[in-house]
């Protein structure tokens, strides 16, 4: 089976021009088949404060009223998703970037109103992913760069956790690829102790994560990563690595740097 890296960039780097740059150089130069996704929620706020719309949040989580999911249409699909583009074909890597309702490669449903109206956010109807059209940008060497949002095939774009959006294609190319996802942040990887950064855990199997939450090792916001991993490894996906974006030449061989979850 043929190699796929499905990588997700997104909090501090995307903000920095510098960091962002360094990132993007290491992945074009990444020769295997590759998708990048990208978030930019810190740059859909301040843009949002420059145009008097306020953000959100409940539970970390923002709103996306009728002025917000304009607006992260725009930055995501727009702004951010092209300064991507533009600067990957400077580095002689065909990208090609997308949302959710370009070749409806990743249809959503609005998310139903529960406890929280979150607006215009939606969540992926996995079944219905155009796993064809995907298939045939991958083989005609294209590398797509895709922006967290998605559309409910009504002419209706949705706001959708970039993530969750890396995991879904992770999932829905498992058939036909070796996929590793691979999930980019600030740290080195999965730490033992949240206060010393070189207490990498180098693996992390089902029985092993267990352990470590019966041993309280891990802080909370590490957790919704470590649970995706494993929904993905479920869904068919070979391996998931949470690890530094400076790492990530180092994350695609076989001798990881991060935390690597099979």
């Amino acid at each position: 089976m043929e190699q796929l890296f499905v990588i997700k960039i997104g909090g501090n780097v995307i903000d920095d021009t510098n960091s962002l740059n360094f990132f993007l150089k290491d992945f074009a130069a990444i020769s295997a088949k590759k998708i990048l996704v990208h978030g930019g929620g810190k740059i859909a706020t301040k843009i949002g404060e420059q145009l008097g719309i306020q953000s959100n949040y409940v539970q970390g989580r923002r709103i996306t009223d009728e002025a917000t999911i304009d607006l992260v249409t725009m930055v995501y699909g727009g702004l951010v998703n092209k300064k991507i583009v533009a600067k990957l074909q400077s580095l002689q890597c065909n990208a090609i970037g997308l949302t959710g309702a370009d070749a409806n490669i990743i249809p959503a449903i609005k998310r139903p109103v529960k406890d929280i109206d979150y607006g215009f956010v939606g969540d992926i109807t996995k079944e219905k992913m155009a796993v064809m059209n995907l298939e045939i940008l991958l083989n005609n060497n294209f590398t797509m760069v895709v922006a967290p949002l998605t559309h409910d095939g009504n002419g209706q774009m949705l706001n959708t956790n970039a993530d969750t959006i890396a995991s879904s294609l992770a999932v829905a190319l498992s058939e036909s690829y070796y996929v590793r996802l691979i999930y980019c942040f600030e740290k080195k990887g999965v730490l033992e102790n949240v206060e010393e950064d070189h207490s990498v855990i180098s693996l992390i199997t089902r029985e092993k994560y267990q352990q470590l939450l019966i041993d309280k090792k891990l802080f909370d916001g590490i957790l919704p990563k470590i649970d995706n991993a494993f929904a993905a490894i479920s869904s068919g996906v070979k391996e998931v690595l949470i690890g530094d974006a400076n790492d990530l030449l180092q994350n695609v061989t076989s001798n990881t740097k991060g935390t690597l979850i099979k």
